[in-house]
């Protein structure tokens, strides 16, 4: 009977068999009744659907990237509040100077641990359930850090600090929970749109902190003189501080309610294909799984499939790491006051948070153009990456991207001068085109695995790149430490 299947045309597929294409990805033939899946998500999805592809849903879309902009919120946090931990360490000369690249370490190293064990595990992984622990995670680790801007304010900078350390390990956790469950659970839906989503959100959250503390700065400038400016710059960092942690909480906690209407829909688009001896069956029974069963795939093999493109993450995010933090936080204007108290968009205060926005806005804009391109492709949002791209290509542009470093060697690092004496080409010359390549590989390389494997591997080959994104993270973590006394 399994040899029948292979054989025998299925119901509604008689000429789609003699049009298989002899080289590309395994991608199914079979149409599937539009209007029937149209019922079932009148939710407001896309009319044109790509006939290999399952229904695209424009509410999924929408909760995948909220789902996305809750993965990153956290590490974003952590750095738009790193004013306040410094008011908060005041009196411990060593974890004022290293608590932003210790904070970077322990979160890294979490995370890719927490990874690493979640990839070990897939024949019994519930992906849902591991997104919506690490939800729950956040909300009581925020929780805990919101409640800390008001309370045990007395506490030394030694138990505060090591308070901190644990909440950032928590959260760490959290995001492995996140980044192995959302990107394993994206590719299990077989549309690439909802890979691009979950990417495009992690970029808002870069986004929308940086633009809050620019125009907290503008909007609210302090008009102490100099002995007021540190008793003004604590109070600000305290209510800063308060708004960043409850608005993880309120954020974690609305990506917990999506989540529910998220997963009904993914268990009716399966039982629906089920029924009718779609993709699915057709794999399991290929692969002598019963439905239901999770195929386990070694990371070898992922790896031998995926090889260019997992190689290519890792690269992009070992770059951007390794360098734009660094610099992003050493370069001033080159029209800063002469005195800090001053303010205005020229000072620190207010200039590097614009940078961390210029650089989060061109990578904002490279992931969204890739939605946007796949749109104009036809076949629905992002149909062009349902091909899977070409890996060794993307590989090739990762390296490229390196060409780009030597642009922040111009501008006025550590206000000791500049090559190219200009605030405009620091800001759209050196960080939007950076921000930028960084949105559009990342979310190339990571919508087009799903591309290069079988039916059955995608849950495993999401929670795979999700691997070696964080493996770019704290690799260039740890090496942007020899590039820090630049």
């Amino acid at each position: 009977m399994k040899n029948s299947r292979r054989v025998l045309p299925r119901r509604g597929s008689s000429h789609s068999a003699e049009y298989e294409p002899l080289n590309g990805p395994d991608v199914p033939t079979e149409m599937h009744p539009g209007a029937i899946i149209e019922d079932e998500y009148d939710d407001g999805s896309s009319g044109a659907q790509d006939d290999s592809l399952p229904p695209f849903s424009w509410v999924d879309y929408g909760v995948f990237g909220f789902i996305g902009m809750a993965m990153l919120w956290a590490w974003n946090m952590f750095l738009a509040a790193a004013p306040y931990f410094a008011s908060r360490f005041q009196g411990s000369p060593w974890i004022e100077t290293n608590f932003q690249p210790t904070i970077m370490t322990v979160s890294t190293a979490t995370s890719l641990a927490t990874v690493l064990v979640l990839t070990k595990i897939q024949r019994t992984a519930s992906y849902p359930f591991r997104i919506g622990c690490g939800l729950v995670v956040n909300v009581a680790t925020f929780a805990l850090l919101t409640a800390s801007t008001a309370l045990v304010l007395g506490a030394s900078p030694r138990a505060y600090f090591a308070f901190v350390l644990a909440m950032v390990a928590a959260t760490s956790v959290a995001t492995g929970l996140l980044q192995n469950g959302a990107l394993a659970f994206a590719a299990s839906f077989g549309r690439p749109e909802y890979m691009q989503a979950l990417v495009t959100g992690q970029s808002v959250a870069g986004i929308l902190p940086a633009l809050s503390e620019v125009l907290s700065v503008l909007l609210f400038p302090s008009h102490t003189e100099r002995s007021g400016a540190a008793a003004a710059a604590a109070a600000e960092g305290k209510t800063s501080a308060f708004v960043y942690f409850l608005a993880a909480v309120v954020i974690s906690v609305v990506a917990i309610a999506a989540l529910v209407p998220l997963v009904r829909h993914h268990n009716r688009n399966v039982e629906y294909r089920i029924v009718h001896q779609d993709e699915i069956t057709v794999s399991n029974a290929d692969n002598d799984v019963q439905p239901g069963a999770r195929k386990v795939v070694p990371m070898r093999v992922l790896f031998s499939k995926l090889r260019w493109l997992a190689l290519g993450i890792i690269l992009v995010f070992t770059t951007t790491i390794m360098f734009f933090p660094v610099f992003t936080a050493k370069i001033r204007s080159v029209q800063e006051p002469a005195e800090r108290w001053q303010g205005g968009l020229f000072a620190p205060d207010a200039f590097i948070p614009l940078a961390f926005f210029f650089w989060n806005l061109g990578d904002f804009t490279g992931r969204l153009s890739t939605a946007l391109s796949g749109a104009r492709g036809g076949g629905g949002l992002g149909a062009n990456s349902a091909h899977g791209g070409r890996p060794k290509l993307l590989f090739k542009f990762a390296a490229l991207r390196i060409v780009q470093l030597p642009l922040y060697l111009l501008c006025n690092i550590g206000n000791r001068g500049a090559a190219v004496p200009s605030d405009l080409f620091y800001l759209f010359v050196v960080q939007v085109p950076f921000g930028f390549t960084n949105g559009w590989l990342c979310s190339r390389l990571m919508t087009s695995a799903g591309s290069w494997v079988d039916p059955g591997e995608r849950e495993a080959a999401g929670g795979f790149m999700g691997l070696c994104l964080i493996i770019g993270l704290a690799a260039g973590s740890l090496l942007s430490f020899s590039v820090a006394g630049i």
